[in-house]
């Protein structure tokens, strides 16, 4: 292998777990959330490649390695980018001296590689990324013996092999893993990273980077949400990052890392004639500071509050799992003669819906129409006799209408395509009355009012010969295009006056997400100026998302 081969490899590989970093992090496991292990990983590698990039082709091959081992250093992030870069610091000095490399000269440099990195963990755990590169270190020093003959190729593919199977292992080493579902992040990420490179080693091109990274594509056994670095529980609070640069070259780092030992654990410290690179869990992380100030200037400093970040994660998948489990199965109770259903986006108006009566309210509106199944599973939560649909947009009515043919109870669908017509419904319902009663009267009910809304041009456009400008503020009367402009309060009101006629009484004008209080009581204070004394206007904040407004009138 020659020097040109060995960056061309590197280089690939940091293309190639760029790409697949988001599959990487996915296999992230709580409660130790020390950084997503595959960006780590994929920014630790990226800023050897960013050196490599300048390297010549006719470089000695040790001249390479050491190039990308002390870029890998000065880049490493988390624990698994600074046990990325170790693997390469030790694979670089087993390469020293050597112009080019055979399959003895990688075997005996990866396992120095692994070395480095044992010795720099503290409490080494198997089922890691340390336990997928020792193995396959191992195998490869076992072939190399028993095939002397072998190339540089023979030996990163029996390394790659090797390291697949050690992968696939680290659930049973690691009850954690097992647990979760999942194979180890980091010994996932350091397998990409020996595929980028055999790409290039097999006589392929540098494999190049995507425009947009792989999400988690085919899980490596599930993908519910994981975490591999080496500790199972939180014991101490923040996760404290430095680079120290070194002042004295004689002074011994074993001595910063003994008293970081002292102070907290998961304890990494590699070094080399310019820096010492730290990274450790404390409940100090001044005194960590400061006893690295002891050896030189510091530098790329980070400090992060884990158990913030537990329990900000702890929350989100608690919040992703009742999504999940938001419509739960029930029975139909005889003693419920009518239930209800409705298709909402924004807290406001769900509020206001389940203040009307509305039991599940359904996620959804303009562009993120929900499924039949979305508008099924709803129904089958609402435990009445008969369940009253209210799609509020004229693309959901047509899933809606298909849960009548899949649903175990009677399904009504109130053709609404506006939510101010999902409202005038709502209020036109008669407990008294029987199922055709109610669905003629709420039909009815949806005539009774006009839909006024104010949302922004996506793109430029055309419509009945008006030409629209991307980013433009565009008002749609009952779903149709009426006039386009700048000034949002003015549009409002123009949209508003063109929906009233001699019998309007109220008005009502729900202001979206991206309106503050402020922005709705200035509109307030125009509407109030500008319409008949005798409308009556209310304001709601709907939170809704796409529409400034959406204005009702009746």
């Amino acid at each position: 292998m020659k020097g040109s081969e060995l960056r061309d490899a590197f280089l690939s590989a940091a293309n190639h777990i760029g790409n697949l970093r988001q599959e990487i992090d996915a296999l992230n496991v709580f409660p130790v959330p020390d950084g997503d292990t595959g960006t780590n990983m994929s920014m630790t590698i990226a800023s050897a490649a960013r050196e490599l990039e300048r390297c010549s082709d006719d470089l000695p091959v040790c001249e390479v390695a050491q190039t990308a081992a002390s870029a890998l250093l000065r880049g490493a992030r988390g624990n698994s980018g600074v046990i990325l870069s170790l693997l390469f610091r030790g694979f670089a000095k087993g390469l020293a001296g050597y112009k080019e490399a055979g399959s003895e000269e990688i075997s005996n440099a990866l396992k120095l590689g692994v070395q480095a990195a044992y010795k720099a963990v503290m409490k080494p755990t198997e089922g890691t990324i340390l336990t997928v590169a020792r193995l396959a270190a191992e195998h490869a020093q076992d072939y190399c013996i028993q095939h002397p003959d072998a190339d540089a190729l023979e030996a990163f593919e029996e390394i790659y092999t090797a390291a697949q199977e050690a992968l696939a292992q680290t659930p049973e080493m690691l009850p954690v893993l097992k647990k979760a579902g999942v194979v180890d992040a980091g010994g996932r990420g350091f397998v990409v990273i020996l595929e980028g490179m055999l790409a290039v080693l097999r006589g392929g091109a540098v494999i190049a980077p995507s425009d947009t990274p792989a999400q988690a594509q085919e899980p490596l056994y599930n993908d519910r949400n994981a975490a591999g670095e080496y500790e199972g529980e939180i014991t101490f609070t923040y996760c404290t990052e430095f680079i120290v640069l070194r002042s004295d070259t004689s002074a011994d780092p074993l001595k910063l890392r003994a008293y970081l030992e002292s102070i907290g654990d998961c304890v990494v410290v590699v070094d080399d004639d310019e820096i010492i690179k730290v990274h450790v869990h404390t409940d100090n992380p001044g005194n960590a500071l400061q006893e690295g100030l002891k050896f030189g200037m510091l530098t790329k400093m980070k400090i992060e509050n884990m158990r913030q970040q537990h329990e900000a994660a702890s929350q989100a998948a608690q919040q992703s799992q009742k999504k999940t489990e938001k419509f739960p199965y029930a029975p139909v109770d005889e003693s419920q003669e009518y239930g209800f259903v409705a298709v909402a986006a924004g807290q406001g108006i769900e509020n206001l819906l389940k203040d009307l009566g509305v039991q599940n309210i359904v996620s959804g509106g303009q562009t993120m129409n929900p499924s039949t199944e979305d508008i099924l599973e709803a129904v089958q939560a609402t435990p009445a006799k008969t369940v009253f649909v209210l799609p509020n947009n004229k693309n959901i009515i047509m899933a809606a209408e298909q849960v009548q043919k899949l649903a175990d109870r009677k399904v009504c669908v109130v053709p609404s395509r506006t939510i101010p017509q999902g409202v005038c419904a709502m209020l036109a319902f008669d407990e008294s009355a029987d199922i055709s009663q109610n669905q003629l009267a709420m039909t009815k009910a949806l005539d009774g009012v006009s839909t006024g809304s104010l949302t922004f041009a996506a793109r430029d456009s055309e419509i009945d010969g008006r030409h629209i400008e991307q980013g433009e503020i565009i008002a749609l009367e009952n779903g149709k295009l009426t006039h386009a402009g700048r000034d949002l309060n003015r549009m409002a009101l123009k949209l508003t006056r063109s929906m009233m006629n001699k019998d309007s009484a109220f008005v009502t004008v729900y202001y979206g997400e991206d309106i503050t209080e402020e922005q709705a009581q200035e509109l307030e204070g125009l509407m109030r100026e500008k319409l008949p004394e005798d409308v009556e206007l209310t304001m709601l904040s709907g939170g809704q998302p796409v529409y400034y407004y959406i204005i009702a009138v009746e």
